[in-house]
């Protein structure tokens, strides 16, 4: 969820604006978080933990598949 957030503060308020110093970027930031929180949503989610855990032991065991496949071919 952080890395959410901060992708949105990133493209919605940091890369349209131009700050010529740290306190212009610190009332920009500020400004975006205090519109943010006037409408607070909470976040649900809708995947249990096992499904997800699931998900990332497949997606590991390709990834470590691939990667030996590619040292073999490498070392030949």
């Amino acid at each position: 969820m952080v890395e959410r957030f901060f992708r949105d503060i990133t493209t919605a308020r940091l890369c349209r604006g131009v700050f010529t110093s740290v306190p212009n970027l610190v009332a920009a930031i500020d400004d975006y978080v205090a519109h943010h929180n006037t409408k607070p949503k909470p976040f649900i989610w809708t995947k249990s933990a096992r499904d997800i855990l699931e998900k990332v032991i497949r997606a590991n065991s390709r990834l470590s598949s691939k990667q030996n496949a590619t040292l073999v071919i490498a070392r030949e």
